[in-house]
């Protein structure tokens, strides 16, 4: 029963010393840290930080408050201990305060593209292979801080969508443009969660997002830390919570039918608060997925995401030739032509490693009018339903 119990605990606000408590609690009811961290172990902390840059209080990213709850007590078994997400602009890092609560802590906070990615096996039900984060695949053990929030495409994001943050930018885009529909999506996002299983999962719900989510939605308190070894078991328990039934959230039911996880509330043991005493009744849910993108034919979903991603551009009077960009690109795109680099499009995946790792401004990042009209029907549409 270890792998399918999920310890729910009340928690008070993010800046009540209960917090902690709450956290230390949940993760005592699940048999104690050690159960899931070796002392010593180089620790990979997965939190959500989703671009553009957020502040906490809007309940987009996982609360810094939080993350350091679960921190503060790895620290007392590892000091091997890396923070991080992959981030279009290192602003995120200030503006959501993790730079400031990692500093003080002592721990590393990395942005997943600064080391760049592997292409791994997946074997999956969508993918063969995968990008992943370097940094993800040299730990020992991965801790998975994910926030209890609605997705118009998803229907929830949480501990199984969070690694999507683990492959890069581009493929990400790519991705929602090849796979459009929301079950087929989905069995692609437990393809990346198969490679990347975490060991511990503590889900931020103090504060959680309703309605138009993942970005769009509204901060709804719901007071709890949900936690467990089996992030399919922790997002299955947040789901009954929020009035999904979880084997009708796709995610949850591929991963639960593929047997990476426990996705049946009949076969979970949950400690703590019981799911009854904490439900949101009148949790709001996303409206209908897909918003602009979805309302298009597939083939031209496809030609429109490849719009929306920036894409690496050579600034050729700014490029000193330096090689930094080759060494940092995963698939061979970039290369060093007459003293000056160049990229690929064709083979170029815009995980943005060259311009993360270029330190002459040489390399910018442009998108076209396409990508910025969808983004401005988007807006547009979320505006009309507040």
């Amino acid at each position: 029963m270890a792998n399918t119990r999920v310890a729910v605990v009340r928690a008070g606000g993010y800046g009540s010393p209960e917090l902690c408590d709450a956290v230390e609690r949940a993760l005592d009811l699940l048999g104690g840290l050690e159960q899931f961290i070796p002392r010593g172990a180089k620790v990979f902390v997965k939190v959500n930080l989703l671009p553009p840059p957020s502040p906490p209080e809007r309940a987009i990213i996982t609360h810094p408050a939080f993350a350091e709850a679960v921190l503060s007590l790895l620290r007392e078994i590892t000091p091997h201990i890396t923070v991080g997400d992959d981030v279009h602009d290192l602003r995120s890092f200030e503006v959501s305060g993790y730079r400031e609560i990692c500093a003080r802590l002592g721990v590393e906070l990395l942005n997943l593209r600064e080391k760049g990615f592997t292409e791994v096996e997946v074997n999956g039900a969508v993918l063969d292979k995968a990008y992943i984060a370097r940094a993800v695949l040299e730990a020992d053990v991965i801790v998975n801080l994910p926030k209890l929030k609605t997705h118009s495409l998803t229907t929830f994001t949480g501990a199984v969508k969070n690694f999507y943050g683990v492959v890069p930018a581009g493929l990400r885009t790519r991705f929602h443009g090849d796979h459009p529909r929301p079950a087929e999506f989905c069995q692609l996002l437990v393809d990346i969660f198969s490679a990347v299983r975490p060991a511990l999962t503590v889900m931020d719900a103090v504060v959680g997002m309703e309605g138009a989510g993942p970005a769009n939605g509204d901060p709804r308190e719901i007071g709890l830390v949900i936690a467990g070894g089996d992030a399919v078991a922790v997002d299955a328990v947040a789901q009954s919570i929020v009035g999904l039934d979880p084997l009708r959230v796709w995610t949850t039911r591929h991963a639960h039918d593929r047997g990476l996880g426990t996705g049946d509330p009949a076969e979970i043991e949950v400690v703590g608060e019981e799911v009854a005493s904490v439900r949101v009744e009148d949790f709001r849910l996303p409206p209908a997925a897909g918003e602009v993108l979805g309302r298009l034919p597939r083939i031209l979903t496809r030609w429109a995401t490849q719009h929306l991603q920036a894409r690496p551009v050579v600034v050729p009077e700014r490029c000193v030739g330096c090689g930094a960009c080759v060494r940092a690109c995963p698939t061979g795109a970039a290369a060093i032509d007459g003293g000056r680099a160049r990229i690929d499009r064709r083979s170029c995946i815009r995980c943005m490693c060259c311009h993360e790792a270029c330190r002459y401004d040489a390399i910018e990042l442009r998108t076209d009018s396409v990508a910025r009209l969808i983004r401005s029907l988007e807006v547009a549409l979320h505006r009309r339903r507040r």
